[in-house]
């Protein structure tokens, strides 16, 4: 899986939504599990959410939970980021990211196991 592209990032207010989308053009996608990080300026990146290779399990970052909702549609090869009730600290540039799936969520949430990488959307948020 060689290339991710992600797209709809934007400048939004406080309490506003927004839906990330990654696509992947090569390789098997339903053979990946997918993840979202963020990373903001002067910051590490972090991990936000994962789903499993089938979508039948999805992690998410404490900061996010009940906010951000993550999806994937292997037929199509994407993976979404549905992130409701914004807020300024969410302000950061997305990255998605695949890693090879290992049948199982060991180091799902760390960024060391992920193998590709997108260039990432920027996200900015207003209060």
């Amino acid at each position: 899986q060689a290339r991710l592209v992600e797209s709809g990032g934007g400048l939004v207010q406080a309490g506003d939504s927004l839906r990330l989308s990654c696509a992947a053009s090569e390789g098997t996608f339903s053979s990946y599990d997918m993840g979202w990080f963020r990373q903001a300026p002067g910051k590490e990146r972090k991990f936000v959410a994962a789903v499993t290779k089938s979508g039948s399990t999805t992690y998410y970052a404490d900061f996010v939970k009940g906010r951000f909702t993550i999806s994937r549609d292997n037929a199509k090869g994407t993976v979404d980021l549905q992130m409701n009730s914004l807020k300024p600290e969410d302000t950061a540039v997305y990255v998605c990211a695949s890693r090879p799936s290992r049948g199982s969520s060991y180091l799902i949430t760390e960024s060391t196991s992920y193998v590709y990488w997108g260039q990432g959307t920027q996200v900015t948020v207003s209060s």
